[in-house]
């Protein structure tokens, strides 16, 4: 019989990208990691959204609500930018964040590809 863990079935509820739905904005790339002993399970989310003066006003809000409870922890491994144009179906991921570094945006574009299937999802290093 196969057991999953309290962090795991939290983790297989979270939403692997939470965007703004339209505009030019922040994002940052975080994983979620189980605290419980022996459980090595870990998720990868996107975050973005306009309200954010920088990246870490995401990151915080984010981290703060999902440790809630003592069973997961939060890493921020990167930001960047989006540009998601809603009428033209397309999303563009770009840049850097000054204080985490640049994300993997490769990894940013499947996760909102799984999101937004129906979009033209791209991304590249230039730009802050």
């Amino acid at each position: 019989m196969c057991t999953q863990t309290r962090a795991a079935a939290l983790m297989a509820n979270i939403p692997q990208a939470d965007i703004d739905p339209s505009g030019v904005f922040k994002y940052v790339l975080i994983r979620v990691h189980s605290r419980e002993e022996g459980d090595d399970s870990e998720v990868d989310i996107v975050r973005g959204y306009s309200w954010a003066e920088y990246h870490a006003d995401i990151y915080e809000k984010v981290s703060e609500e999902l440790e809630k409870g003592g069973i997961l922890d939060c890493e921020c491994i990167g930001g960047g930018r989006i540009r998601h144009d809603a009428q033209a179906k397309k999303i563009h991921v770009y840049g850097y964040s000054m204080g985490f570094g640049r994300a993997n945006h490769a990894v940013t574009t499947e996760k909102l590809k799984v999101r937004y299937p129906d979009y033209e999802v791209t991304w590249d290093n230039e730009g802050y």
